[in-house]
């Protein structure tokens, strides 16, 4: 049997699966405990410990896609401020949306930055709800919202407040554009620019700049600067980018660019920072363009070149998905064994009963990423500028 037929293994899938969700699990009820107990009496301590809570979850993506699936990321980023600035400030990272495994990109990135336990994001309130990440995303203070601006506006106020506070470097990951690009919410998105004579994107949605604005009063002296990001993959690459593919192990490479604008350059008043915001997408724009036609993001786009580079491997998020593997199947499996050989109808319909949970939270996990199951935001036109 050779590798690429190994990771086809269902039995290895589910292996995934066990491991993940049983000590995502673990990890919620550990950090609910902390959450009512730590948190009230030592919100510095309990932000601390939940950092590397947070890590211990996360990292098993990262390793599936590094190490399993030997992805790669090659980074468009100034090495100078790498070294000076990436991992050691608070961050708010704008990033496209055009993608099932964009997100974990992100993750990979900030793996090498050092504050993979420290991304924070704005998700929709329903997934605080969901076991594991969503638990462990309210119990890391994300900013969830109702995506009706009167309701958001004041929680978005108070949790960025509370997350420019952080002991440690965090980054805040924001998708402008409000949901996973598609064909017909581009085609709606072109609609409300024509009709409002706004930019039209040819590779992006519109970006919404409600959420935007109401983060950067908060931000201002604290959060020192945005992370203008743009994650896109080669058209022609016969293995698309997706939490499926990702899982069979199969290898695709992200190309990321990063660049560093200091928060003292966003303007103060709302239409300059409205335009702002959708100048940096008009020059995601061109850059992606500039990709799919050159292979370059430089040579048609008019922006800087930064020369591409390829950060090395952590051995971190490795060996952190071996030590859970190894302390949760090694006693799952002994006992499912002894269900199965047990004789004994009840316990064999337990064992077959929590193999098939752990298949359909793993399917239903890849279902969710999917591009066609993505939410229905942005299907219906905005009667106005957002």
């Amino acid at each position: 049997m050779d590798l690429s037929t190994l990771k086809r293994s269902r039995t290895l899938h589910l292996c995934f699966a066990m491991t993940f969700f049983t000590s995502g699990i673990i990890v919620n009820l550990i950090q609910a405990l902390f959450y009512f107990t730590l948190k009230p009496l030592n919100k510095r301590l309990y932000r601390q410990i939940n950092w590397y809570l947070c890590y211990t979850i996360y990292s098993q993506l990262v390793s599936v896609a590094e190490w399993w699936a030997n992805v790669t990321l090659k980074l468009y980023i100034d090495k100078g401020d790498w070294e000076k600035y990436f991992g050691k400030e608070h961050g708010y990272c704008i990033m496209n949306h055009s993608y099932e495994i964009d997100w974990l990109m992100g993750w990979m990135a900030c793996e090498k930055m050092r504050v993979l336990g420290n991304c924070k994001a704005y998700a929709k309130k329903v997934i605080q709800y969901m076991p594991v990440l969503g638990w462990g995303w309210k119990f890391a203070e994300f900013v969830f919202l109702e995506r009706s601006y009167e309701k958001d506006k004041d929680i978005i106020n108070k949790q960025i407040k509370e997350l420019s506070d952080h002991p440690d470097p965090m980054w805040l990951l924001l998708f402008p554009e409000g949901t996973r690009f598609t064909e017909k919410k581009h085609q709606i998105s072109l609609d409300f620019a024509r009709k409002n004579n706004l930019p039209e994107l040819k590779y992006h949605l519109l970006p919404r700049t409600k959420g935007f604005i109401a983060s950067l009063p908060s931000m201002r002296g604290k959060v020192p600067a945005i992370y203008d990001t743009l994650v896109t993959f080669r058209e022609d690459d016969p293995i698309a980018p997706t939490i499926t593919n990702i899982l069979y192990g199969r290898p695709v490479t992200a190309h990321m660019y990063i660049k560093r604008v200091s928060l003292d350059e966003v303007p103060e008043t709302v239409p300059e920072q409205e335009e702002f915001l959708r100048d940096l997408f008009l020059r995601k724009d061109k850059m992606k363009e500039s990709f799919i036609q050159t292979g370059d993001f430089f040579k048609n786009s008019g922006v800087t070149p930064v020369e591409p580079w390829v950060p090395e491997r952590r051995i971190w998020p490795l060996l952190n998905i071996v030590l859970w593997m190894f302390t949760i199947l090694v006693p799952m499996v002994y006992y499912l064994i002894k269900l199965f050989f047990s004789g004994q109808l009840l316990y064999f319909s337990i064992g077959s009963g929590l193999i098939f949970l752990f298949y359909m939270l793993l399917r239903q996990t890849i279902s969710m990423s999917e591009t066609k199951h993505g939410s229905s935001y942005g299907t219906k036109v905005p009667s106005k500028v957002e």
